[in-house]
């Protein structure tokens, strides 16, 4: 047996710094291409943007090898926020799979060198359909680029690969490049979260968009203190209801009064219980509304560092109070 073979953790360490430091070029690189990516963006991305938010059929997506792989995550992606997409191989298009496309459609077809044969059978085949077509490629005056409507320059000078073979930098900056035409459609058709959640609701991100303010809420005997309450009556409250007193007045929350509250003000009082609940109350509380989205509530008590809010309905009357661990513990957060 080798010493290489014998001794790879002596081996590996000797090496360590220059792996580090290859990595990290591989890095340098491609963040670099994106940033070059981001510099050039300009008004085709925005002709392209146009032509998918108007589309009123389906995004097509086509690409040969680790385009092709890039298609199919860019077709999940398109699909997932609210643009219905597919992925279609152009070999395979050109022995029937065409009939899946529709003169409604709009194609974005992926090439770096703009001149791969399979693709360019498929071009022909939907430019007699007349489809629109949006070209993804490193080379501007390729065929690809000439049949299209939009052309979309992916300018990668040179792979991440040291022989600048294998594709690398240029499958991420086609990624990227891809993720924001998603995004931007998404943003002109005013997709919203409650969107994402209707397509989402498996698992931890499905409960986290569906989880709303009511579904976890308490509506059953609420710690409702009336103006003329003293403090002796919010620390039974407070004890007994988890740290949180309202103070209400025909259904409509005046303030509260927490933990906190009756801990500052037995700081600086010396008979806290006979003092009215009404000069120690928050007058202004933060609150939650029944059909608010539980995570964005999460964000605000985080934010506010608040572990309780009273509910209110359309009408701003008192409906329930809801705690921050209540929501942690039904996904929200």
């Amino acid at each position: 047996m080798s010493d290489h073979t014998a001794h790879p953790t002596t081996d590996l360490a000797s090496r360590r710094d220059d792996i580090i430091t290859r990595g990290r070029r591989v890095l340098e690189q491609e963040a670099q291409a994106l940033l070059q990516q981001e510099r050039q963006l300009g008004e085709p991305f925005a002709r392209a943007v146009a032509l998918l938010t108007d589309c009123r059929g389906r995004v097509i997506i086509a690409g040969v090898g680790k385009s092709g792989n890039v298609a199919r995550k860019m077709a999940a992606t398109f699909t997932s926020t609210g643009t219905p997409a597919l992925f279609l191989h152009p070999v395979e298009s050109v022995h029937g799979d065409l009939g899946i496309v529709g003169p409604d459609d709009v194609a974005i077809l992926i090439s770096k060198s703009g001149e791969s044969d399979e693709l360019l059978g498929l071009i022909e085949a939907l430019a007699r359909m007349g489809v629109r077509m949006i070209a993804m490629t490193a080379v501007p005056s390729s065929r690809l680029a000439r049949h299209a409507d939009v052309t979309l320059d992916l300018l990668v000078r040179e792979e991440a690969c040291p022989h600048d073979l294998a594709p690398t930098t240029s499958t991420t900056v086609t990624m990227a490049l891809g993720d924001a035409l998603a995004v931007a459609v998404l943003l002109e058709k005013g997709f919203r979260p409650e969107d994402f959640a209707r397509l989402h609701p498996g698992g931890a991100l499905g409960r986290r968009l569906l989880t709303r303010v009511q579904d976890v809420m308490e509506r059953n005997e609420l710690p409702v203190l009336p103006r003329s309450a003293t403090m002796r009556d919010a620390v039974v409250l407070l004890a007994k209801r988890r740290g949180l007193a309202i103070v209400t007045e025909q259904g409509r929350v005046l303030g509260v009064v927490t933990a906190g509250d009756l801990t500052r003000l037995m700081q600086r009082e010396a008979d806290v219980l006979s003092e009215p609940v009404a000069n120690v109350m928050s007058a202004s509380p933060r609150v939650a509304y029944e059909h608010e989205l539980g995570s964005a509530v999460v964000h605000r008590m985080e934010t506010h560092g608040i572990m309780a809010m009273p509910v209110l309905d359309d009408r701003e009357a008192l409906v329930g109070v809801v705690h921050l661990h209540d929501l942690m513990r039904a996904g929200a957060a």
